[in-house]
């Protein structure tokens, strides 16, 4: 791999030591007549190409903390609210994950950003994903964290018993569910950050507002009746995928088979970690991510268990834990 033209800051450099980044800029978008979001976060200097950055299902433009902070020692940070997002208007569960790759290219283009680098984090990898296939000539390298083509019959049932809490409004009961899903409750004395995430996440849950009930329903039955990924068009974009060595729900061998689907693939694990790399391991995930985006070297990382680049060939026969045919999109 490459090095950059400027040297890189290393998420281990103090805070104090750094420039300071520029104010947000909030731009109000529209998308077959639905309200969007965008925010824009400038670098001082940044050495890489500004970076498209997709949350999950219970994120929004602003809530990507001490990451945000992270990333902006190399590289502009834009963050998005499309369809069914934050402070935009609901999407319906019918339209596909396309209306929203398709959003977020027309804010894209309002912002004035023809080609970025992308990291969608779980529900966004879906995200990522399809922007990366359906509009190639946007997406410069790619990092999917905690993803999959299709989710597993065994969330399936986690999910629809979720979703019934969620309907009827019993919100304790319904975020002990969704976090169950999100973490591996067997293995939480391992991860990093275990018990303070998942109690981050159950007062985050268990508070959500009417409106975001509205969105987290449509979203997550959005997963569950459209088809699965179709991952036989190869994304041309240099591909990371990323997943927690304890992640019980996009588990280490789904990530492992989109990164072989991807024409340039890599995989990594990270050790002491499940689903929510963003939470418990914020400073690793952002080194690892910079270093992909820099065309770097992965190998020898403390925090990996295991890195690989992989091809077709990489692709093992099929395992209980990945998607099954007719399956649904993750």
């Amino acid at each position: 791999m490459g090095t950059p033209a400027m040297p890189l800051s290393s998420p281990h450099t103090p805070v104090g030591s750094l420039p300071v980044q520029r104010p947000p800029l909030v731009r109000r978008h529209r998308w077959d007549g639905l309200r969007c979001e965008s925010r824009l976060v400038r670098a001082a200097s940044p050495p890489l190409r500004p970076l498209l950055l997709i949350g999950g299902a219970f994120q929004n433009k602003e809530t990507w903390g001490r990451c945000e902070k992270l990333l902006l020692r190399n590289m502009d940070v834009f963050t998005v609210d499309p369809p069914g997002w934050g402070t935009a208007d609901p999407l319906p569960a019918r339209q596909s994950v396309d209306v929203l790759a398709d959003a977020v290219c027309h804010i894209l283009d309002e912002s004035g950003l023809r080609q970025v680098n992308v990291v969608g984090g779980s529900y966004g990898s879906a995200i990522a994903y399809r922007i990366a296939q359906r509009h190639p000539e946007r997406v410069g390298r790619m990092v999917l964290v905690g993803t999959m083509a299709a989710i597993p019959e065994h969330s399936r049932e986690s999910m629809e018993r979720a979703l019934a809490f969620l309907d009827v409004g019993r919100m304790d009961e319904y975020a002990h569910a969704a976090v169950d899903i999100l973490m591996n409750p067997e293995r939480l004395d391992v991860i990093t950050n275990g018990s303070r995430v998942r109690r981050f996440l159950l007062r985050r849950l268990t508070a959500l507002t009417e409106a975001e009930a509205v969105q987290v329903s449509s979203n997550t039955r959005r997963l569950l009746h459209h088809a699965e990924l179709d991952t036989s068009v190869r994304v041309p974009a240099p591909t990371l995928t990323v997943t927690g060595e304890h992640d019980a729900f996009t588990t280490p061998a789904q990530c492992r088979r989109m990164a072989v689907a991807c024409g340039k693939g890599w995989f990594a694990e990270v050790a002491e970690s499940d689903h929510m790399l963003f939470l418990e391991r914020p400073t690793e995930i952002i080194d690892l991510v910079t270093r992909f985006l820099a065309d770097e070297p992965l190998h020898g990382l403390p925090y990996c268990t295991r890195v690989e680049q992989l091809s077709s060939s990489s692709l093992p026969a099929p395992r209980a834990d990945g998607p099954r045919p007719g399956g649904r999109a993750g």
